[in-house]
């Protein structure tokens, strides 16, 4: 089992910037893939990122690749999103979720241990 948190959303103008974090606890945080979706009013959960266990290797959406990075603190057991020149379609709940199955991290049926969200809204 994996508890996940979520923290550091808000309400920001176009083209500010937020720092979420994803503090884990329970089994290995380190041994996990991570990643981050968000949900839009209406719409499905899309993937927006992802960090291999030695946060080596990231992936981004096309949407906010350049913009947004990843990272992680494994002796801290938290994740990392730093979002850049904000947008208001980036508006969403923000996810973070550890990866357990399969070799896709861009899908989100292969995620496990969904945390609460965390509301990020960008304003025009």
């Amino acid at each position: 089992q994996v508890q996940l948190v979520e923290s550091g959303g808000g309400l920001v103008q176009a083209g500010g910037s937020l720092r979420l974090s994803c503090a884990a606890s329970g089994r290995t945080f380190s041994s996990y893939t991570m990643g981050w979706f968000r949900q839009a009013p209406g719409q499905e959960r899309d993937f927006v990122a992802a960090i291999t266990w030695s946060g080596s290797v990231t992936y981004y959406a096309d949407s906010v690749k350049g913009r947004f990075t990843s990272s992680r603190d494994n002796a801290k057991n938290t994740m990392y999103l730093e979002m850049n020149s904000l947008k208001p379609e980036d508006t969403a709940v923000y996810y973070c979720a550890a990866h357990l199955y399969g070799s896709n991290p861009r899908k989100r049926e292969e995620y496990r241990y969904w945390g609460q969200g965390t509301q990020v809204t960008v304003s025009s």
